[in-house]
């Protein structure tokens, strides 16, 4: 089973979660150092104050990559490195370790795709209303332009926001990520402001040369519990809106859909959104970052809750409890979903070649740290088996002549995962947090196997 010739093969990370140096040369605080540091928000009280020491140790990991044969690395920048405060002058020490990541990828022959924002907003600006906050989508913009004049003669491609449902829904809706907050009627406004912020970073980066523009989404494969209920399939339409079309239609369509202003009305006053805004977030893109890792079913069920805070308006909705097999976050493990998932979006967004910025699975991997360097193994086939299914899965949808352009595996390493901390491991290299010292697993050397062939 081959993949197209040209097609994109990598690995996926983020600032916060890997980067560590949380108080070094000059970088500021984000939402995710003050909500690690808030008690019983976070597993055990983890931080990313170390993490993966990646701000050290990144020459060794982009070997390790090398070796791996990875051709392409999706990292974030972290905002509050560039400017401690969210605005005002950048921090050159904080662009000078990003200077030194792109020259060791590219001297190692692996290309650069660069995030701006993977939810590590300074905290001053949240201290000013964060992403409900029009200025937000303001600094979002001229923070782009700043890390675009430091690396862009050696970056083609850039990403704007990565998931924004998980910044403006987990952070301001159930508050179970920072900055932790719960008001539905900030949602919408973050949701609105994120977008901006994309659409106004985009305008920007396109005056400054940039060829290759995206963002990525987290959407969702919503599915009846029973497809001949109109009632189920009613659920399924509000829940796509919400997940799935909020973002999509205004990015590609040029304006949200009408259920979904009528929806959010339900929340307060729409004034977040003003004349012309619409036609700003509708900024060409070429290129729509998907990060898929299980479905989602759901049934009308009178009196049910709904999703709470993460799906604002949806009691009389039951979000179906996930079904086994699943990864160690509870998750199901369901590679037909991203068929599904990557059918629907060409199908009705046609036009935007599409790329898995994220797909993997969390499994309680175990590794003996008294094994000698050089002879560490760490078993994970289930992961592999995930791997495998899900990449057969992208497989049939490009037979079914979706323009999927690559996959990007998450994650390369171990991480702090979020309010997860660190007992959750996605990594298909093992990091031993007592030591930081790094050993790729059996899915690290399938994975190489991948990419040397190309296919499965």
């Amino acid at each position: 089973m081959h993949f197209p010739p040209g097609f994109i093969w990598g690995a996926a990370t983020a600032a916060y979660q890997i980067e560590g140096a949380a108080q070094e040369d000059g970088r500021g605080p984000s939402i995710w150092d003050t909500f690690s540091r808030t008690p019983g928000r976070v597993h055990a009280g983890h931080t990313g104050d170390i993490a993966c020491d990646h701000y050290h140790r990144y020459p060794d990991d982009i070997a390790l990559m090398a070796e791996l044969g990875l051709r392409t690395y999706r990292f974030s920048v972290a905002w509050p490195r560039i400017q401690p405060d969210g605005s005002g002058p950048v921090n050159p020490r904080g662009l000078d370790f990003y200077d030194r990541l792109v020259d060791e990828l590219r001297g190692r022959g692996i290309d650069p795709i660069v995030t701006l924002y993977h939810w590590d907003l300074p905290q001053t600006l949240e201290d000013r209303g964060g992403w409900p906050n029009r200025e937000t989508a303001e600094r979002f913009a001229e923070y782009a332009v700043a890390v675009h004049a430091r690396l862009g003669d050696r970056v083609r491609t850039w990403t704007t926001l990565n998931e924004p449902w998980c910044s403006a829904y987990l952070g301001y809706g159930n508050g179970v990520h920072a900055p932790g907050r719960q008001d539905p009627a900030a949602v919408f406004a973050a949701v609105h402001h994120l977008l901006l912020g994309h659409g106004l970073a985009a305008r920007a980066l396109r005056s400054a040369g940039v060829s290759e523009i995206g963002i990525t989404l987290n959407p969702a494969a919503v599915t009846p519990a029973d497809p001949e209920s109109s009632e189920d399939l009613a659920a399924v339409r509000l829940v796509d809106g919400l997940q799935n079309r909020i973002f999509l239609d205004p990015l590609l369509r040029g304006a949200y859909p009408a259920d979904m202003l009528e929806h959010t009305a339900r929340f307060g006053n729409q004034g977040y959104l003003r004349d012309g805004d619409e036609k700003i977030i509708a900024a060409p893109i070429d290129l729509l970052g998907i990060n898929y890792y299980s479905p989602t079913y759901v049934a009308a069920r009178p009196g049910a809750p709904g999703g709470g805070g993460a799906f604002p308006g949806t009691e009389g909705i039951e979000f179906l409890p996930a079904v086994g097999p699943l990864t160690d976050m509870g998750w199901s493990i369901e590679p037909a979903g991203l068929t599904r998932l990557l059918e629907r979006i060409a199908a009705d967004y046609p036009g935007v070649p599409l790329l898995i910025t994220e797909n993997g699975a969390a499994f309680p991997d175990k590794f003996n740290r008294d094994e000698p360097v050089g002879e560490g193994r760490v078993p994970d086939a289930d992961r592999i088996a995930y791997l495998d299914g899900h990449l057969r899965a992208a497989h049939e949808a490009i037979s079914r002549g979706v323009d999927l352009r690559g996959y990007l595996v998450w994650s390369l390493l171990d991480n702090f995962e979020w309010a997860e901390g660190y007992r959750k491991r996605f990594g298909i290299v093992y990091v031993d947090y007592l030591t930081q010292r790094r050993v790729p697993k059996d899915s690290a050397r399938w994975y190489q196997d991948v990419i040397r062939r190309n296919g499965l």
